[in-house]
């Protein structure tokens, strides 16, 4: 009778540790994809600041491009009312 207790026991221990195993691979395996998920999302936060910060840049190359070269341009300018 004790052998089959001590038989029971140690299967019963085997399964506890297997699913003990599993519980902790499923939790590291879902802290894992949050820090993913997390990671993502700070990348697609950049993404678009350097997206704002391009745009801004693009339009002040633009504007500047536009610029008068020079003192008689720019009074041209005003005379005609373009600027």
């Amino acid at each position: 009778m004790g052998a089959l207790a001590a038989l029971l026991a140690s299967r019963w221990a085997r399964r506890l540790a297997i699913g003990i195993a599993l519980i902790g691979t499923v939790l590291l395996f879902l802290l894992n994809l949050r820090r993913a998920g997390e990671t993502a999302g700070r990348h697609a936060e950049r993404l678009q600041q350097m997206e704002r910060q391009n745009d801004i840049q693009r339009r002040m190359l633009e504007a500047s491009s536009n610029r008068p070269r020079g003192r008689d341009e720019l009074a041209d300018r005003l005379r005609d009312g373009r600027f």
